[in-house]
C-alpha cells in the first residue's frame, strides 16, 4: 500500500470513529437521482431539493418534463439557478434516454459495469463524472467515491492527493484507488459532513479537527 492510500484508510477510520458510519437506506430510483443530481449543479441542497419538488408538482411523470415547454420545466426549476441551462439539458438527457433505451427507467445501470455507464453518460452535456458517480453510488449501491467541489477541497487540505489537484475530475482519478473498499459511500458523506462543520473552506477549525494529526493544512499552521 502507497502512502497516500494509507493515509486515506486512517481519514476514513478518524472521521468514522467522530461520525459514524452511515448507511445506504432507501435509495432512490436512478432516473429521480440523475434528474435530482442535475439540479444539484451550482447550488445548495435547499435550494435543489425545493426546485426537484416543483419538477415533480408541475410534471407527475419524466414523460411529461420530456415533452413539457422547456420554459416551463425552467419556471418550475427556477431556485436552483441557471434554470434555462438545465431546463433544456434535462429534457435533452429524457429524450436521449428514451431513444436509447425505449424507456425513461435506468434501473439497469445497477447492473451494468460501472466503467461501461460512466462512458455512455458522461458524453452527454449535465453530466460529468460526478453526477453519474453519485447515481451509481446512492442509487445502484457501486463502491465509487463521488467527488463534489467540497470533497475535491478537502482531499486536497488534508493532503490526500499530490501533486495538488486542480479539478474534481483529477481529484477522482486520484482517488478510486486510495479509498479502502467498501468505504467510499462511508467517507463521502462523512467528508462532507466534516467539511460543513469542522474543514470550514474560509475558517477550519483546526483546534477541533480529529485529523489535525495527520492532515497537511494543520501541519502547516502548527509550523507558523
Amino acid at each position: 500500500m502507497n502512502m497516500l492510500a494509507e493515509k486515506t484508510g486512517q481519514v476514513v477510520v478518524l472521521l468514522e470513529n467522530t461520525l459514524g458510519i452511515p448507511q445506504l437506506e432507501n435509495p432512490m430510483p436512478p432516473l429521480d437521482n440523475l434528474m435530482l443530481t442535475i439540479l444539484s449543479q451550482n447550488t445548495n441542497d435547499v435550494n435543489r431539493d425545493k426546485a426537484y419538488h416543483n419538477l415533480q408538482t408541475h410534471f407527475p411523470t419524466w414523460e411529461a418534463v420530456m415533452h413539457a415547454e422547456v420554459r416551463e420545466i425552467a419556471d418550475a426549476i427556477r431556485i436552483a439557478g441557471i434554470a434555462n441551462q438545465k431546463s433544456q439539458r434535462i429534457q435533452a438527457i429524457l429524450q436521449w434516454i428514451y431513444a436509447q433505451y425505449g424507456k425513461l427507467d435506468l434501473a439497469f445501470l445497477c447492473e451494468m459495469d460501472p466503467q461501461e455507464v460512466i462512458q455512455t453518460f458522461c458524453q452527454l452535456k449535465g453530466i460529468g463524472i460526478k453526477t453519474i458517480s453519485v447515481v451509481l453510488a446512492f442509487s445502484c449501491g457501486v463502491d465509487i467515491f463521488p467527488v463534489d467541489t467540497h470533497v475535491h477541497r478537502l482531499c486536497n487540505r488534508i493532503g490526500l492527493v499530490k501533486p495538488p489537484t486542480t479539478s474534481p475530475e483529477q481529484t477522482f482519478s486520484q482517488m478510486q484507488s486510495r479509498v479502502p473498499a467498501g468505504k467510499a459511500f462511508s467517507f463521502h458523506l462523512n467528508l462532507i459532513k466534516h467539511g460543513r462543520a469542522i474543514c470550514k473552506a474560509r475558517k477550519p477549525l483546526c483546534v477541533q479537527c480529529p485529523l489535525r494529526q495527520i492532515c497537511d493544512y494543520a501541519g502547516a499552521l502548527s509550523h507558523v
